[in-house]
């Protein structure tokens, strides 16, 4: 190995295929993580005698023979590597320093450093300890993938003969002379792969994918019980969602749901390609959905979402990455997770081929979106985002155009539900203190976003205040007290809020009596959760802490710190009279 063959490494800096580490006289004690992590996933380059930023600072050449026995050695410790990978350092005198070279290929084994698995991350080497993570490891170091699995009870039968048609009749649109065309079902099936025999576990039948791509719902369901799409809109209502598709059918019809429910809540503007106007929405949404379908693992429990917000869609996908981190368009070796699904959804024209699509969305989307940037990163889960115009924020149906005076009526008429809207929430302030947003939203029937503007609004007004640290604290309502001679009030001084209402008591649930008769003294939340009989800690948060600090009768003994480990709990002179009423039998 030359110099020149070494600086591209340390121009392009450590990532998921090139490690520098830093050895004087010794070993680095994370050198065997690195070197399982490689031979885990896709191999990679460890430069031994450079700091993390790309700097060679080199190895003392006086210890250099001896660091190369030693990693020979220990490549061949089954107590170190198991299995064992003998390897072979190279040494290279690099600008007057000396570097150790280790290059250490993708394995067909899965390896353990001292009884752990490493795999390897954009960010570096990472324990693999859950047993879905170490078969998500098993499965990539199989010859095929899972959606190649043979399943022998899987028959003819088990199919779809309407989809069979569906298929054809899509493939004729874009490939006329398809020889597809000219086979029967079970032809077709043995030619596109969905049917194969498989040596090592010595059987043969119709794949997962067949069955994904042609099965019932019911025979779906036994093959991949898990297997779900939630296609959501999470404009208003961002805790739960405006509208829902929960879909569990077969992959072809899949893809046609998906892309009604993107057309219902996406616009489609205006243009031209030439002399021919094209969809802009098509061009990019059905690669987003055939990347959805062609590119998950099945396997995995994971519902595949797609989410349109009023800024974005995002996509997340379980998957077995090949690499981690953000894809860029003009430098990514395309990989594919499901080949024949893949090459299956292309010939139906849902789909380019493998890497065209992120080439097209990246084509198209400035013009959907002005100045838009596809997101698409490697991971598990691998996810997309997909920025939205600002008129994809609401509901794309065409509206009739207004009369002055319907524009007069519909302001009139907002601004006096925002009013109300406010008045409710500043009644629920005065109310409960220390109310939520969460709990806000729900009471008054908006989203969580609504009520934040709300508060602005509120808090620009001069009518509530924001007390405590951003996160952690609470909004209070501004009470202006106005002393109110004798003649006009008989002498007692009037209070006046924004509306005069009354005031509302939280009622005092069963729960809550009995977190008050347990409660003694101070006492932390596990306390009292032994206290009242109850384990599920959100249950208990729900039930019994947040509606006893809401009612006045228990509270913090540190406010300021809601969430601190010394948070303790206490009751209040309120709580003590009602728990002195309760312990002694009264009603």
């Amino acid at each position: 190995m030359t110099p020149e063959q070494i600086k591209p490494w340390l121009a392009r800096k450590e990532r998921s295929t090139v490690e520098f580490k830093e050895a004087r006289r010794e070993l680095p004690r994370s050198l065997f993580e690195t070197v399982c992590a490689f031979l885990n996933r896709e191999g990679g380059v460890i430069l031994l005698g450079v700091d993390d930023r790309g700097r060679v600072t080199g190895v003392d050449p006086t210890a250099a023979d001896r660091l190369t026995t030693d990693i020979v050695n220990l490549s061949n410790n089954p107590q170190k590597l198991d299995p064992p990978h003998l390897l072979a350092p190279e040494r290279v005198e690099y600008e007057g320093k000396t570097m150790l070279i280790l290059q250490v290929p993708a394995s067909p084994q899965v390896h353990r450093c001292s009884g752990v698995i490493y795999d390897r991350g954009h960010d570096g080497d990472f324990r693999v300890q859950e047993p879905v993570r170490i078969a998500e490891i098993v499965n990539r170091k199989r010859g095929y993938h899972t959606e190649q699995v043979v399943h022998p009870f899987l028959k003819f039968a088990h199919f779809q003969p309407e989809l069979f048609d569906k298929a054809r009749s899509w493939i004729k649109v874009y490939h006329p002379a398809h020889p597809w065309l000219r086979l029967s079902d079970k032809e077709m099936l043995v030619k596109a792969g969905l049917w194969r025999a498989d040596p090592a576990a010595r059987t043969k039948g119709y794949t997962l994918a067949a069955g994904l791509l042609f099965g019932t719902e019911e025979v779906i369901q036994q093959l991949v019980p898990a297997y779900k799409i939630d296609a959501l809109v999470r404009r208003v209502n961002l805790d739960r969602y405006d509208d829902r598709l929960n879909i569990r059918v077969n992959l072809i019809d899949a893809y046609d749901l998906l892309m009604e429910f993107v057309a219902k809540h996406l616009p489609d503007p205006f243009h031209l390609e030439g002399s021919q106007r094209i969809s802009l929405r098509e061009k990019i949404f059905r690669e987003i959905v055939a990347n959805l379908l062609a590119h998950r693992e099945y396997t995995d429990p994971r519902p595949a979402t797609l989410v349109i917000y009023r800024d974005r869609v995002e996509t997340n996908n379980a998957a077995i990455p090949h690499g981690h981190g953000p894809i860029r368009p003009d430098h990514f070796t395309p990989y594919p997770k499901n080949p024949t699904l893949s090459k299956f959804l292309m010939q139906m024209g849902r789909g380019e081929e493998l890497g065209s699509g992120i080439l097209n969305v990246n084509k198209y989307l400035p013009f959907y979106t002005k100045g838009g940037k596809p997101q698409f990163i490697e991971g598990d889960p691998f996810v997309t985002i997909i920025p939205l115009p600002d008129e994809a924020s609401g509901d794309t149906t065409q509206k009739p155009v207004e009369t002055t005076v319907e524009k007069s009526r519909k302001k009139t008429t907002q601004e006096t539900t925002q009013e109300t809207t406010q008045e409710k929430i500043f009644i629920l302030l005065k109310a409960r203190p220390g109310i939520t947003r969460r709990e806000l939203a729900k009471r008054i029937g908006i989203g969580p976003d609504g009520i934040k503007y709300h508060l602005e609004k509120m808090k620009a007004a001069g009518r509530i205040r924001h007390v405590g640290p951003t996160k952690a604290g609470h909004w209070e309502p501004f009470v202006t007290i106005i002393p109110l001679p004798p003649e006009a009030a008989g002498g007692v001084t009037g209070e006046i809020t924004g509306q005069v209402t009354p005031q509302v008591t939280p009622q005092v649930t069963p729960q809550v009596e009995k977190l008050v008769v347990a409660l003694h003294d101070e006492m932390t939340r596990a306390e009292l959760m032994a206290g009242v009989g109850v384990k599920d800690r959100e249950h208990f948060r729900k039930a019994y802490l947040q509606p006893a600090l809401e009612s006045g009768v228990a509270e913090m003994t540190q406010p300021d710190k809601p969430k601190s480990s010394k948070q303790r709990y206490r009751l209040t002179p309120k709580g003590q009279a009602l728990a002195d009423k309760l312990r002694k039998g009264k009603p």
